[in-house]
């Protein structure tokens, strides 16, 4: 499933070629995917200009002027892909995709989404309901913001009877580290991912802090990590997954140490670690 670095890459990729155009059309190919798809509201965005592309944990955030300030909630789900074709106004708009379910016009651009799976999903908002929407009201802290450092870490984990890398991957707790960058920063803090939260000591818990941003923002200046679904809106791949260091590197060495890393599966969940410098 994207994570938070392939949502950024979007985004980023996104904002340019959106910010500043008006909506010229919708066109829905189905009327739900993951949930019901708010086919009317998101309707009122035609005439409305971008005025932002932001991000809120692993959701895609579009902005629109006028009346209400709406917006557009995307989310990748787990085969997702949010592309922009950039075309010639004088060029008819290209056939439907395969799999693809929705797409936004605006002048010399087509957003296409598709989604073969079908658990992603498309929401609408207000500026005034966005905080309150239901998708968005029971997230966590976001890790690359100033509030998440070590003393954040060491708060949430007291009494925490889960993994260390359950806890990085609890979205009520903190926000988009999923299973691939969770592995990789226990790796870069030296700490074993399958310990006891609780057990985590402050020095520890500063090493992880650091790491997960260190490793969230590697994932996202090599554009995410493209294993089997993930594109950007070029629908080129991320190219992080020539750095990872654990994670589906089972039965090679360590590169910091040597051992053999190891993989242990829970709850459906891979988790590649090294027995030799986690501790």
């Amino acid at each position: 499933m994207p994570e938070l670095p392939e949502v950024e890459t979007v985004r980023t990729g996104a904002e340019p070629h959106l910010v500043g155009r008006r909506v010229t059309e919708l066109e829905f190919a189905r009327d739900d995917l993951r949930w019901p798809i708010p086919i009317d509201e998101l309707r009122t965005l035609r005439g409305r200009t971008c005025t932002a592309v932001t991000r809120r944990s692993k959701y895609l955030l579009l902005h629109f002027g006028g009346r209400d300030r709406p917006v557009a909630l995307v989310h990748l789900g787990m085969s997702g892909r949010f592309a922009i074709d950039v075309q010639n106004r004088r060029v008819p708009p290209p056939e439907w995709r395969k799999h693809e379910h929705w797409r936004l016009h605006l002048p010399g651009r087509l957003v296409r989404y598709t989604d073969p799976r079908r658990f992603g999903a498309l929401g609408y908002a207000t500026a005034a309901t966005l905080a309150t929407h239901p998708w968005l009201t029971a997230l966590g802290q976001e890790p690359l913001e100033p509030e998440f450092d070590g003393a954040f870490l060491h708060r949430v984990s007291r009494r925490k009877k889960c993994s260390i890398k359950s806890l990085l991957m609890d979205g009520r707790l903190l926000v988009g580290v999923g299973n691939i960058y969770a592995s990789e920063s226990c790796w870069l803090a030296s700490v074993r991912p399958r310990r006891a939260a609780k057990s985590l000591k402050i020095k520890e818990c500063d090493a992880l802090a650091s790491a997960v941003q260190q490793v969230l923002r590697s994932a996202i200046a090599a554009g995410g990590t493209s294993f089997r679904d993930f594109a950007g809106v070029d629908e080129g791949a991320g190219y992080f997954a020539r750095e990872l260091n654990v994670y589906e590197r089972d039965g090679e060495a360590c590169r910091r140490c040597g051992v053999t890393v190891r993989r242990t599966v829970e709850v459906g969940r891979s988790t590649y670690w090294c027995a030799g410098c986690q501790v």
